[in-house]
């Protein structure tokens, strides 16, 4: 009977009802969309991350802290056999998607046809492995976008990529295409001239090159331009190696754009440890699902203390802090919009259940007059509230979840944080369960608790006073 008192009491001003209805309908609508767009934009950063260095990396204990500074010292003894024990774990294998080496290192990159030198970054792959690696896409943000040419080769370990910024450095944007990349000023060019008189009267001399230990396969690219990469060995010896550079790819941040180097894994290995026994710096775990990584890492961890092994492991968040800074930054916009749409709700439902209680004054005074407890009239009021607030907030889930699938539609692209290419720019309306009734239970437990002011008011008038009220 309560039910039906407070839904018809809802009916009798149906346009004062129907505006606080899409009051809260609007704010439903917001945090629906802003959040399933704060979910897309951590599932993207998210992807991003684990197509480039999985979800865990096998370190050996220490590289993580101070290995930057002398890669090859801290490098992975065994990896193969590693590797293996990984692969082999019952409890690790049906989680695992992806498992490889790989190798970190830095250097000086140099194109000497123009006499030109540039400190680097480099990491070794295995070509088909970062294949594998860049087609993970648990959450489908990457349905839509065209993955570019990887630059690796599985038969040819002397190709490799740059980042724009370094390729400019070197002097290779016209060889490489490089669009937007302005001309060199004409001082450096008359210098290059000078070294390319240099370079020819040292090839008549006949002086050796700098390396001559590259495949067939790698000198005859002559498509390609080539760079000589110098890097100091584990055991501190220089050691120079070649790489024909099959394209350069931007990075989205200007620091990676200028420094990076990506390379085949074998190539990586002679250079960074040269004649010594080859290792690696790291070996990267991709698992097929993200929900995975906790209990992933704390078997790899017992699995091995129990090798007696001296390894630690990491994961992709503390591998790319951006990660962790991108996502609390638009998880505190998130809250702040929820928070003015939470108030903005309150007081619509305050300012509506307040006209309410005014106009029925004489109604609150005849039915206490008639028995009816002080209680019975707060209750009535704040049902009619949650009835309110729970009506609009069905409303604003479904519109905005109907918006949200609309907008997937658009096929508007942006460019996210992190990242160089645009890409489609989506809300993520597929694993919104959790978002769609937090949504519709804040909004209703909001305009349930504005109804609490005015039903107090209501209850705590004097019969008499409600009586005579005009």
């Amino acid at each position: 009977m309560l039910t039906r008192i407070a839904f018809r009491n809802i009916l009798r001003n149906r346009r004062r009802s129907l505006m606080t209805l899409l009051a809260i309908a609007v704010g439903g609508t917001a945090m629906i969309l802003f959040g399933e767009f704060v979910a897309f934009i951590k599932a993207g950063l998210e992807t991003n991350a684990v197509q480039k260095v999985g979800h865990l990396t096998v370190f050996r204990k220490g590289y993580f802290d101070y290995g930057a500074g002398n890669p090859g010292a801290f490098g992975i003894d065994h990896y193969e056999d590693v590797i293996r024990l990984i692969q082999e774990d019952r409890e690790i294998q049906p989680a695992l998607n992806v498992i490889t080496p790989t190798i970190s290192l830095t250097g000086i990159a140099g194109n000497f046809e123009i006499d030109t030198s540039k400190t680097f970054m480099g990491t070794g792959y295995v070509p088909a492995d970062r294949e594998r690696m860049r087609l993970w896409d648990q959450h489908g943000v990457s349905r839509r976008r065209v993955l570019t040419d990887p630059g690796l080769r599985q038969d040819d370990e002397t190709r490799g990529v740059l980042g724009i910024g370094l390729a400019r450095v070197l002097g290779l944007c016209e060889r490489l295409h490089i669009a937007d990349c302005p001309p060199r000023p004409a001082a450096v060019a008359a210098q290059r001239a000078a070294v390319a008189g240099q370079r020819t009267v040292a090839a008549d001399l006949d002086l050796p090159p700098l390396t001559d230990d590259l495949p067939e396969t790698g000198k005859a690219r002559s498509d390609a331009p080539r760079i000589d990469l110098l890097a100091a060995t584990a055991s501190g010896a220089p050691n120079v190696m070649s790489l024909y550079v099959s394209s350069a790819e931007p990075q989205g941040a200007r620091e990676l754009d200028d420094n990076i180097v990506v390379m085949n894994f074998s190539l990586a290995q002679k250079l960074l440890y040269g004649r010594g026994e080859h290792k690696a710096t790291g070996i990267l775990v991709q698992l097929h699902r993200t929900d995975d990584l906790g209990r992933m890492r704390t078997r790899l961890n017992e699995l091995f203390a129990s090798n007696k092994l001296e390894l630690e492991v990491r994961d992709f968040a503390e591998r790319e802090p951006f990660y962790r800074q991108a996502v609390a930054m638009f998880s505190a916009i998130f809250l702040f919009i929820s928070l003015i749409m939470a108030v903005i709700v309150l007081f619509t439902v305050v300012n509506t259940m307040g006209m309410s209680v005014v106009e029925r004054t004489n109604e609150i005074g005849t039915a206490r007059a008639m028995g009816v407890r002080r209680s019975g009239i707060r209750r009535l009021f704040v049902l009619e509230g949650a009835m309110l607030g729970g009506f609009g907030a069905i409303v604003g889930v479904v519109i905005g979840q109907i918006a949200g699938v609309l907008f997937n539609r658009t096929g508007a692209m942006w460019t996210p944080p992190g990242q160089a290419a645009p890409t489609p720019l989506q809300v993520l309306t597929s694993d919104a369960g959790g978002l769609l009734i937090g949504a519709f239970i804040a909004l209703s437990l909001i305009a349930t608790l504005a109804a609490v002011v005015p039903a107090n008011r209501a209850a705590r008038l004097e019969v008499v006073d409600a009586l005579r009220h005009v």
